[in-house]
């Protein structure tokens, strides 16, 4: 069986149709693998990984074929021997399929299939292994299961409004939070405690104590632990008409000692790189909400992604001063730098006030203490409430001032 690596994008393989995330870094790699007949027909084909991460798999005809997509696989050092040789399987190709994923195509002989599929994970080491058992079958019947999913977005939950939260039409405004990581990525950890589990509950907390005010919907771009992209988040964002996007995380320093919140906007240097990233997407009916720039250059769509930035940002950055302000009020203190910037992919909404919260840090005895009180975790919940509400009241008086 012939196999071959691919540098870019795969060939013989239709457009991936969800939103992509981070820049691909490798984070699983490629440890081995086989593919064998069976001794009454069909295959198997089994893939060993460093470690799980999410997949989807597919069949597509002409010519007839098995797709499978990763997150962030490295192939490195895959070669023909890393695979059996296998009569049903004519050719495997594997690549980098785009930033951040991963796919492997497989050309079939003859009609085949999958009949059983799934990713187990070492607990003590691990790596994860996955394993797809085809069986043969009819052209017809292949024919008619076979096909580009339909959801096109397959790791980005449909946005629910939780808690009862008011309809949007009704409220002045649309409050995104963004509980960090889940799934496969379970964040920081510590002492058995996950950031993605700890986030997740303080947004749901923040969610109750938001729509309680009746001034606002409130959606969650994950209420599960579930995988969401992170150019998923910001897409959804965009999918609810957000009025502002709050993201929460609770990180670890490998060295020194951090304590309290603190809260971040994109820096200035990424916001350039994010805007010509951006505008290289072939999908840019997407980028800004309501409007469409899939019939634009490159130049036209960078231009118009710098305006909307000019105008946001000013924005982001008064919303993360007055959370910091409602924060230190209702908790008494924060990070003794509690303003910064970074390039962190959920900030790079071109025209939605977006922030991220480092509510603590999971590596620092106190924080990791504070972040599992209710107490502790509902006070913060009110100061960043405060916070959105200065900010919301503040935001409207220089709206007016700017249309008269």
């Amino acid at each position: 069986m012939k196999f071959q690596i691919l540098a870019g994008f795969l060939a013989l393989c239709l457009p991936f149709g969800g939103a992509s995330g981070q820049d691909a870094s490798g984070l699983a790699r490629f440890e081995g693998g086989r593919v064998t007949d069976g001794m009454f027909g069909g295959s198997t084909l089994e893939l060993t990984l460093s470690q799980g991460v999410p997949w989807r798999l597919f069949t597509l005809t002409d010519p007839m074929r098995l797709v499978i997509d990763f997150r962030e696989v490295d192939w490195q050092g895959a070669d023909g021997a890393a695979l059996d040789q296998s009569e049903a399987i004519a050719a495997l190709r594997v690549g980098g399929f785009r930033p951040g994923w991963s796919r492997l195509v497989a050309d079939l002989a003859e009609p085949l299939t999958v009949s059983e599929a799934g990713l187990r994970i070492d607990p003590d080491t691990g790596r994860a292994r996955l394993s797809v058992s085809l069986d043969g079958t009819s052209a017809e019947a292949f024919a008619t299961v076979a096909g580009l999913p339909r959801d096109r977005g397959w790791d980005l939950p449909e946005p629910t409004a939780v808690r009862a939260a008011v309809p949007a039409a009704d409220a002045k405004m649309v409050v995104v939070l963004d509980p960090g990581h889940g799934g496969i990525d379970p964040g920081a950890q510590r002492g058995g405690v996950d950031e993605a589990d700890l986030m997740l509950q303080f947004a749901r907390e923040l969610s109750d104590v938001l729509v309680r005010t009746g001034r606002y919907a409130v959606f969650l771009t994950r209420d599960d632990d579930v995988f969401v992209s992170l150019e998923a988040r910001v897409a959804m964002a965009h999918a609810v008409d957000a009025d502002l996007f709050v993201s929460l995380h609770a990180d670890a320093i490998q060295e020194g000692i951090a304590h309290g919140a603190s809260v971040y906007t994109l820096s200035e240097e990424a916001s350039d790189a994010a805007s010509a990233a951006l505008a290289e997407r072939h999908d840019r009916d997407d980028i800004l909400a309501g409007l469409d720039l899939s019939g634009s250059d490159d130049r036209v769509a960078q231009v118009l992604l710098q305006m909307a930035r000019l105008d946001n940002a000013p924005r982001s950055r008064a919303l993360a001063r007055h959370l910091v302000d409602g924060i230190r009020n209702a908790l008494g203190h924060v990070h003794k730098r509690p303003l910064r910037q970074a390039g962190f992919s959920v900030l790079k909404a071109a025209d939605v006030p977006s922030v991220l919260i480092e509510v603590g840090f999971l590596s620092t005895e106190q924080d990791l203490e504070n972040l599992q009180d209710p107490i502790w975790r509902a006070g913060m919940a009110a100061g960043v409430r405060d916070g959105i509400e200065a900010w919301a009241l503040e935001d409207a008086a220089l709206f007016r001032l700017r249309r008269k």
